[in-house]
């Protein structure tokens, strides 16, 4: 018998494994779980270069995964002054007009749209504090962004775009930028002159952002981005460390995209290296609620939101079954009803689908009528959410979200519950930067939901922690390899200072993590 790299021992062991439930110690040996059982079961496996840790109490749970992040994409998207605590105008002033510059540059994130008070987004309302300096703000939803006038001279923005997707520079009765750009293709226009953090400083930042991750207790974070020079500064990283979080990263694929970028999509399924490896494709039906840009069945209270982020919504269709032959996941974004119901039909039209095919995933489903719930698993699409997202409404719905949909689509606020008790496959995540990527605030706020979620019953404490490894692994067609702790499976582990079953989302929030193995390394002690 080979010696284990490391055993756990005296350790409440969760393995959410129905064949062995419940243990105290466990093997690692070359990056695998060895062993699962007690302090006999595990004696054998020792040798002189074993480490034995004592977890004194803790419970072991398989692997915390984050099934919705952006860590390197989001080196970029958290560039500058954070403005995740502004609440208002002042606020978001005093916090630009104290800003570091980058080469001249006041570059911001995070910022909640309710900052505005109702007031249209426009460069004027912080033109003064910015003193003439170009400045790029991202809103948090990360598809829309508050731009200086200085900026737009920069990147030439003088009036309205057209463009392949639905996007816009937002223009004022004469034609002139408000500064306020929406979704991803409008914001690049400014994005591509903004000047950028060389690579061994993002590298490093990424290393860094890694560890705090697995300082948490996440151990696998579902990538849903693959853009710029992802590939080429993860290899440059995997030169000299490993990283503290295994990334499983989709990229995306974009309206108008031909038989030329889809083969190159398949082709990209073969990149990886040790602790990462592309996986599945992302797709976009729709934008944000509070941007105007969530697709829904009928238009929000501004008028907005009747089409889809694919101007021909059946070409999007076509691309996913195309995938979908070749044996690749997709992962769609879709927020509002009709794209939930758009992708759900997509699905359904592929017809049958044996063991072994890929999953389909949606991510968000921010506001979703009663009679899509059953069709999630019906049709075998796994819900993919975020529950710290509904921290940026309000309960008596006067945040801007809200007042966009209405009370009624207001009132069907992150359903997870509802679409777990239908049987769903339900993977939870943060989607950082929009929120923050503490694994444990995702527990809790999928314990205890928050603002227009909040009339809604939480998950019980095993349907979070699902959320977060079986139905995580599941979403990712992971489940024989990951999600629970058994023998054979990947060393995945996460030490917690409570049981996540039973305790409270304020217990859960806090609790300390003693051990986060990723892969058999140790990548977090606490």
């Amino acid at each position: 018998m080979p010696a284990a790299d490391i055993v756990l021992t005296g350790a409440a062991v969760r393995t959410l494994d129905p064949a062995r439930p419940h243990a105290t110690a466990v093997a690692v040996a070359d990056g695998r779980i060895a062993a699962v059982g007690d302090e006999a079961d595990v004696r054998d496996w020792r040798g002189p270069g074993t480490e034995t840790v004592d977890l004194a109490g803790a419970t072991l749970v398989p692997g915390l995964t984050d099934a919705h992040s952006h860590p390197v994409w989001g080196l970029d998207l958290a560039a500058g002054a954070d403005l995740t605590a502004v609440t208002d105008l002042d606020g978001l002033r005093g916090a630009l007009r104290d800003a570091e510059r980058r080469d001249g540059w006041v570059l911001a994130w995070g910022l909640d749209h309710n900052a505005f008070g109702g007031r249209d987004i426009h460069h004027d309302l912080v033109e003064d504090v910015l003193s003439g300096a170009p400045a790029f703000i991202r809103l948090y939803d990360g598809h829309s962004a508050l731009v200086s006038a200085a900026a737009l001279r920069a990147a030439g923005v003088d009036g309205p775009r057209t463009f392949a997707q639905r996007a816009s520079v937002v223009c004022d009765a004469a034609g002139r930028p408000t500064g306020h750009l929406v979704e991803h293709a409008a914001m690049d226009l400014v994005a591509q002159v903004i000047p950028r953090a060389p690579a061994a400083e993002r590298g490093a930042r990424l290393l860094d952002l890694l560890a705090q991750m697995a300082a948490t207790g996440l151990t696998t974070a579902h990538v849903m981005d693959l853009g710029g020079d992802a590939l080429k500064l993860l290899t440059a990283v995997e030169d000299s460390a490993d990283l503290p979080v295994r990334l499983r990263l989709a990229p995306w694929c974009m309206p108008g995209a031909g038989e030329g970028e889809l083969a190159e999509l398949v082709a990209l399924q073969r990149e990886h290296g040790r602790d990462w490896r592309v996986g599945g494709v992302k797709f976009f039906m729709d934008g944000t609620v509070e941007g105007g840009t969530a697709w829904l069945e009928h238009a929000d209270c501004h008028g907005q939101g009747t089409d889809a982020f694919w101007p021909d919504p059946v070409a999007y269709s076509a691309a996913v079954r195309r995938l979908h032959e070749a044996g690749v996941a997709t992962a769609t974004h879709a927020i509002g009803d009709a794209a939930v119901r758009h992708v759900l039909d997509t699905v359904e039209a592929l017809g049958p689908r044996g063991a072994g095919a890929p999953v389909h995933r949606i991510e968000h489903i921010e506001t979703v009528p009663d009679d899509q719930i059953p069709r999630f698993a019906r049709l075998g699409v796994a819900a993919s959410m975020q529950p710290p997202h509904a921290a940026y409404t309000r309960a008596d719905h006067t945040d801007e979200w809200s007042k966009r949909l209405g009370d009624e689509r207001a009132s069907r606020a992150w359903r997870y519950r509802d679409l777990r008790d239908a049987g769903a496959t339900l993977a939870l995540g943060s989607d950082w930067p929009i929120a923050h990527y503490d694994v444990r605030q995702v527990l809790a706020t999928a314990l205890a939901p928050r603002g227009a979620a909040g009339a809604r019953a939480g998950l019980t404490g095993l349907m979070a922690l699902e959320g977060c490894t079986t139905h995580a692994a599941r979403a990712a067609g992971e489940q024989d390899e990951a999600g629970r702790i058994a023998v054979g499976l990947r060393a995945d582990l996460t030490a917690l200072g409570v049981d996540p079953v039973t305790a409270t989302a304020d217990e859960l929030a806090e609790t300390p993590v003693p051990l986060t193995v990723t892969a058999g390394r140790i990548t977090h002690r606490g």
